[in-house]
């Protein structure tokens, strides 16, 4: 699961799938990764209502609108070069640290693990 909580996604199925005008799907922000269940809470995305009873928090009571997880595999990482979902890869560098990357143009979207010297190219 190369997706972290902050990461721009395309929901790729399912009923939030919809595209927009021009053919593209709408980006979304992931809010938090599940890795135990594989889901991920997505911005905007799979939209229940939560019936809530009065109490000191809610005085009022009624219905709150909230967002559920949805599966992992239903999301792909937005490339800002490619403008287009995309799928993620994960390469060594030179120093030993590791980086994703995206497999269709190759750019670098961050490194998710420090430089280990037994990594390391010499």
């Amino acid at each position: 699961m190369l997706i972290k909580a902050g990461d721009n996604v395309v929901v790729i199925s399912g009923g939030d799938s919809v595209k927009e005008d021009d053919g593209t799907r709408k980006i979304r922000s992931v809010i938090r990764v599940d890795r135990e269940r594989g889901k991920v809470l997505v911005e905007g995305v799979n939209m229940v209502w939560k019936h809530v009873r009065r109490s000191q928090k809610y005085p009022q009571g009624g219905r709150l609108k909230k967002e559920m997880p949805i599966d992992i595999s239903n999301v792909q990482f937005y490339c800002t070069s490619c403008t287009k979902g995309v799928r993620l890869g994960v390469r060594f560098l030179e120093d030993g640290s590791k980086e994703r990357f995206c497999r269709k143009c190759g750019t670098t979207t961050g490194k998710i693990a420090p430089a280990r010297p037994l990594h390391a190219k010499k």
